[in-house]
């Protein structure tokens, strides 16, 4: 069985979970999240805690036992505390500048990006080369984060671009003559 799926989730105060059927709701004080739970696993309460239990038969109970419990233990890490990923713009003349749900990016294209924030996702900029991403939902905001550094990913000679804030680029040398 799977190692991460044998650990039970733990429920906070203020946190409600409703399981009906397949479908697995958590609500928080952060707001809402809902997840479709595989068949060949199986979700029970225990107290106030869930416990993720692979059917038998299945053939991939196990590995999915172990998502299933390591997605429902973000789901409310979410809820309770929210994600944010924080990203650096590196590079002259690049500016970030969150309106609303909309995110204007200068990156040194003869154009300004606009990036359109999904629903539940929200962005701040405290200085102009900074960039925080929250939300409830981790593979959203992840995804987000991904796509505004997909617009100008970090180069190797200068290490100009959109970069995590944890993340470190490794500078080529340049061409010797």
């Amino acid at each position: 069985m799977s190692r991460v799926g044998k650990n039970p989730v733990v429920i906070p105060g203020g946190v409600e979970v409703n399981i009906a059927g397949s479908d697995l709701s958590i609500k928080g004080p952060l707001g809402t999240l809902n997840h479709a739970v595989h068949s060949s696993v199986a979700v029970e309460r225990e107290g106030d805690a869930l416990v993720f239990k692979p059917r038998e038969g299945a053939v991939n109970a196990n590995a999915l036992s172990g998502t299933t419990r390591a997605v429902v233990n973000n789901m409310v890490t979410g809820v309770t505390k929210g994600f944010e990923r924080k990203l650096i713009l590196v590079g002259v003349g690049y500016r970030a500048q969150a309106q609303d749900n909309m995110l204007n990016l200068s990156l040194g294209f003869s154009h300004p990006v606009a990036y359109q924030l999904p629903e539940g996702v929200k962005a701040e900029t405290p200085t102009q080369t900074e960039i925080i991403i929250k939300g409830i939902d981790k593979q959203r905001v992840g995804q987000v984060a991904a796509e505004v550094r997909a617009y100008r990913a970090p180069e190797p000679y200068k290490g100009k671009g959109v970069r995590y804030a944890d993340e470190r680029v490794v500078i080529k040398e340049t061409k010797k003559k």
